[in-house]
């Protein structure tokens, strides 16, 4: 159940889940310190979906007040906010098992040869290293690193030099 309540400088209507009450909080609106109402001391505070300026009846109550949608109706004041909006009270963080799970992904080493990307005379480097970046992922990737190596040609018995690229990432 929320717990609703006015900031003391500027009026401003709020609503924190009842779990907060009594810690402390930055008003979004104006900024100034503001201690939960609610637990023992719900000075300031009513329960949500009360409203305050309904009259009061006596004996028999109509359907509609008593309806669903009588209870949940609320008239909140919607704050005017120039800046990005803050959470009024901040989640935990996940537990050290999950987050080691989550960024558990081994190092990994592949190496691309561009002798190895020439197919029936077309050299097809480029479009095999970004299909194996677009593979693994941009945030995956640790370095790319040029390699240029010597290598004996079968055919023409010579030594000869071409380059490469070997890619480290988590994989």
């Amino acid at each position: 159940m929320d717990v609703i309540f006015n900031c003391p400088k500027c009026d401003q209507e709020l609503a924190v889940d009842s779990s907060g009450a009594g810690t402390e909080i930055d008003c979004p609106s104006c900024g100034e310190r503001i201690v939960i109402p609610g637990g023992g001391n719900n000075e300031g505070a009513r329960p949500a979906g009360i409203d305050l300026g309904a009259p009061v009846t006596t004996g028999a109550r109509s359907a509609m007040a008593s309806s669903a949608a009588a209870k949940i109706e609320m008239h909140l004041k919607v704050p005017d906010h120039k800046t990005p909006v803050a959470a009024l009270i901040e989640k935990p963080l996940a537990p050290l098992e999950v987050a080691a799970k989550e960024t558990d992904k081994k190092m990994k080493v592949k190496n691309i040869r561009h002798n190895d990307c020439i197919e029936v005379g077309h050299d097809k480097f480029d479009e095999v290293i970004t299909s194996f970046l677009n593979k693994v992922g941009e945030q995956n990737i640790i370095s790319l690193t040029p390699l240029t190596y010597t290598h004996i040609d079968i055919g023409s018995q010579k030594l000869l030099t071409d380059f490469g690229v070997m890619i480290v990432y988590r994989g």
